[in-house]
């Protein structure tokens, strides 16, 4: 039997006053089911190589009293100075009642409807995912109640698919746990293929980027909200947010709106549900989490996230197409569009990252937590540039970019080797970010370092996970061996995992394994007990 789930723990670093958090951020996460922590005289030990600012502990004797650091803190914090050129302010480490990583529960996956020809098939699809609560009210008492909203096979540039990422709506069969694909049960269509976008995001049809979230409110009922995006934005921007109607054959879309004056790179990927309680003490009432991750680190080194609200009274009238909506910043990473460091990022960053989904779950005792999911590069070096067919170990960097940035990188964030800096021969010809090693990971943020980003008390970029949960044991992973060349293989297989959907009055976290059942995806299923 396939184990369930492998745990990284980073508590014993949390409950230390989370040493790393906002100051090595390339360093390399413990290896499967290890905890640790260091005793050193500095934060973070130096031992580690970590990038970032390097700060006494507390308990180290002053050197030298100075009024200010060199990042505008007011020194001393605490009764007495730090040495150096930047005053170390420990992060309180993270509340109580938080999710851990054994509250996820695997309950197994189903299959997704086959048949069909492009754009009406999940093939190449499920771009964009969500739950919906009053979906399928004829179905089993299973468990399982509800529906999901999934985007089909993607639009295509250059006019040859401008009709693709059409949304149906399907049922939810309760999940089997199972090696073996013919044993999934699989769910049916509740509404059909419809091109609810027809006429909008003309402009973004190169790989596109989608997320979708059912929200009710009171003020609007029932809508489906959108964000849509693609890997190169165009120039001038084009707005990324919309909403649409519950019945596919009349969606009435609304929109397009922006998300304040933020770069498109890191607003349109996924969105989920806010708590409404969270999201009117910390947000202004903004109840839609929106950002993206767009690798090589253009949306910020980490996954974004915005809460934002597109409609303007209690009536719920929407905001006039083309609004720059206003926003609330809850996790926004430097972008290497501004600094060629790695800095101020995800701990464990590496430009090859990719995070597709997200949500905003709790359990049934009220712990919560803020998930995203994805494949996370976990090697020892990523590059840009090609698959080399020495072995995952070896880079084949794209020769023409070499002194242009910084095509290679050891997993501490430092430049590789003269060595490894050439274009191997023999490589096939899927260029981007790539590593020596990938896994599909989920990673959970404590929301009160969200809160504390809200209200301007830490900078957006301070905030860490504190677990991550490898699920690599529970996937798929292309048994058809389709795309190989575009997905990877072995342990450089990219794009694992992608969108995220929730039920919160069950508990059921539903996460996408992309090309696990030829080119469709498989929905994997945990309860957040």
């Amino acid at each position: 039997m396939r184990a369930q789930k492998r745990l990284a723990w980073v508590f014993a670093l949390a409950l230390l006053g989370m040493a790393l958090r906002g100051v090595g951020c390339a360093l390399s996460r413990p290896s499967t089911g290890e905890t640790g922590s260091h005793t050193a005289t500095f934060v973070p030990p130096t031992p580690l190589g970590g990038s970032g600012d390097v700060h006494p502990v507390a308990s180290a004797t002053p050197l030298v009293q100075v009024t200010g650091d060199f990042d505008g803190n007011a020194t001393p914090i605490g009764s007495t100075p730090d040495a150096g050129a930047d005053e170390y302010s420990p992060t309180p480490p993270p509340s109580g009642d938080l999710v851990r990583p054994e509250d996820l529960v695997y309950q197994g996956a189903f299959r997704l409807p086959g048949g069909g020809e492009r754009p009406q098939t999940f093939a190449y699809g499920g771009n964009a995912m969500t739950f919906n609560p009053d979906g399928d009210p004829a179905g089993p008492d299973d468990g399982f109640p509800g529906s999901l909203f999934v985007t089909g096979h993607d639009r295509l540039p250059y006019g040859e698919l401008p009709a693709g990422s059409q949304v149906a709506e399907i049922s939810i069969p309760a999940p089997v746990v199972s090696e073996d694909l013919a044993d999934l049960p699989q769910a049916a269509f509740l509404q059909g293929f419809q091109n609810v976008a027809a006429g909008f995001f003309t402009e973004l049809e190169e790989m596109p980027r989608i997320g979708m979230e059912v929200l009710d409110t009171p003020a609007t009922g029932p809508k489906i909200h959108l964000a849509w995006g693609q890997h190169l934005q165009p120039d001038p921007p084009v707005a990324s947010h919309a909403w649409f109607d519950l019945n596919l054959s009349a969606p009435a879309m609304q929109g397009t709106w922006f998300i304040g004056n933020q770069s498109l790179y890191s607003v349109n990927g996924y969105m989920f549900e806010i708590p409404a309680a969270w999201a009117d003490e910390h947000a202004d009432g903004r109840y839609l989490g929106t950002g993206r991750f767009r690798d090589g680190g253009w949306s910020g080194m980490g996954p974004a996230l915005f809460a934002y609200r597109p409609w303007i009274d209690e009536a719920g009238t929407p905001a006039a197409s083309g609004t720059h909506l206003a926003e609330t910043v809850l996790l926004l990473y430097a972008s290497s569009e501004d600094t060629p460091d790695i800095e101020r990022c995800l701990d464990g960053y590496q430009h090859a990252d990719e995070w597709e989904g997200g949500a905003w779950i709790a359990t049934h005792t009220g712990q919560a937590a803020v998930l995203f999911a994805g494949t996370k590069g976990t090697g020892a070096k990523y590059w840009y540039g090609y698959v080399n067919p020495a072995g995952p170990e070896h880079p084949c960097v794209a020769g023409e970019f070499v002194g242009q940035f910084t095509v290679c990188r050891l997993a501490n964030g430092s430049p590789c080797p003269a060595e490894d800096l050439s274009e191997c021969a023999g490589h096939n010809g899927y260029r981007g970010w790539w590593g020596s090693r990938f896994d599909a990971q989920l990673i959970l943020y404590d929301p009160a370092d969200l809160a504390r980003v809200a209200a301007g008390t830490i900078a957006s970029w301070e905030p860490q996970p504190y677990a991550w949960l490898d699920v690599d044991e529970t996937l798929f992973l292309n048994p058809a061996g389709l795309e190989e060349d575009m997905l990877g293989t072995g342990v450089q297989r990219r794009y694992k995992i992608g969108a995220v959907a929730y039920d919160r009055s069950n508990g059921h976290l539903y996460v996408l394994e992309l090309f696990a059942d030829q080119a469709r995806p498989v929905v994997h299923v945990w309860e957040v007990r």
